[in-house]
């Protein structure tokens, strides 16, 4: 059977629209299927960063010119005693001099990454999060800002064959029901509650 046609008896079923640079509607066998773009690659990339980490470490890619990002004290303090918890998350950083760490490599999943914006992030994660929870807790925590930063945001524009590349991801996905904070990802309407919706029976 075709590609359109297989695409359409999927689980999350065929793209058919983009809306508001935000949501992904899908056509499935009896109903409809609308996506929140974000949330649900948010929920991609995490789900594959953890797997990494539990079978072979979080794969690392080298940044051709080490990045050098300014902390102040407070960020730097909860930062600091991570460093090597965050090498085995692939994010291999440096103190350099007082107030500043050297960024070397990053999560390859993440690709292009805006280092001193999620250095930061990672930091003041840390530091609400102090030794209150368990170290694998934290661990996720980190995993799930990386995967924030790097997943499609609302707002851009995506190409069908983008779209249901995400839809067919989300179906071989744990948890790909609901994003890194407990959220929907997906809402799903049968014909039936459409025509419900619409009076038609």
């Amino acid at each position: 059977s075709s590609k359109p046609a297989q695409e359409a008896e999927s689980p999350l079923g065929a793209a058919r629209a983009q809306l508001h640079e935000t949501y992904i509607i899908a056509q499935t066998q009896d109903g409809l299927v609308i996506v929140d773009q974000h949330a649900a690659h948010e929920r991609v990339v995490y789900e594959k960063l953890k797997r990494q980490r539990e079978e072979t470490g979080v794969a690392r890619q080298m940044l051709l010119i080490p990045a050098v990002v300014e902390l102040d004290e407070s960020r730097m303090n909860a930062l600091a005693p991570a460093i090597d918890e965050l090498a085995a998350l692939g994010l291999a950083l440096e103190r350099f001099g007082p107030g500043a760490i050297l960024v070397r490599e990053t999560p390859a999943l993440l690709r292009e990454v805006d280092c001193k914006r999620l250095v930061e992030d990672i930091a003041d994660l840390l530091a609400e999060d102090g030794d209150a929870r368990g170290l694998s807790r934290r661990l996720d925590h980190v995993l799930a800002t990386c995967a924030c930063h790097h997943s499609v945001r609302a707002g851009r524009r995506l190409s069908a064959p983008e779209m249901n590349a995400l839809l067919r991801a989300m179906e071989t996905t744990p948890g790909a029901a609901h994003c890194n904070h407990g959220r929907p990802t997906y809402i799903e309407l049968k014909l039936s509650d459409s025509e419900q919706l619409f009076g038609r029976r």
